[in-house]
């Protein structure tokens, strides 16, 4: 960051008062710009025993599968977040059933937030930054072609709680190598 969003002034890396922090501080208006970790949103959509995936189009990971998922937008709730994520990417309406995954990825200021998530229909097809889409059993799922280790551990504690038949809350740390 060079300039205030605010004034336009040129930002200084410092620590503000009060902070322990290195900032953005704007050298003329005073603002302190805070750069927070980016919230990524989806969903493990659910139709019988299969999960719903998308095949990105657009990078990073192009062609790759993944489960339906982007940045989260001001003004909207984390599941708000996830529907529409469900939709734009894999035109698919879904009802929310809970907050299932967490996974921190710190060294790129991201947090992953999956919920687990019932379609309501088959009507699904592929979004503007989605290749195709399709519904897999677990036996099917392209494990190699996972286009993130986020993902992954999503869908490994999905399946491994569908089999014990109970569904719980998982929160993961991914390190720069598992990204």
């Amino acid at each position: 960051m060079k300039f205030c969003s605010q004034c336009g002034g040129a930002v200084s890396l410092l620590i503000p008062n009060g902070d322990n922090l290195p900032r953005h501080v704007c050298q003329c208006c005073g603002t302190i710009h805070y750069l927070n970790p980016k919230l990524v949103i989806g969903c493990v959509a659910e139709w019988e025993d299969r999960i719903l995936l998308c095949r990105r189009s657009i990078a990073p990971r192009y062609g790759l599968w993944t489960l339906p998922a982007g940045f989260m937008e001001n003004g909207e709730s984390t599941s708000q977040g996830a529907v529409r994520e469900t939709l734009e990417e894999a035109c698919a309406r879904v009802e929310i059933l809970q907050l299932f995954s967490l996974v921190n990825v710190p060294h790129i200021n991201q947090v992953h937030l999956f919920y687990r998530a019932r379609l309501l229909d088959k009507a699904f097809s592929a979004g503007l930054e989605t290749l195709e889409t399709a519904l897999f059993p677990e036996d099917s799922i392209p494990w190699q072609e996972i286009a993130f280790q986020s993902v992954a551990l999503c869908l490994r504690a999905y399946f491994s709680d569908r089999g014990a038949g109970r569904f719980v809350f998982h929160e993961e740390d991914l390190r720069p190598s598992a990204a």
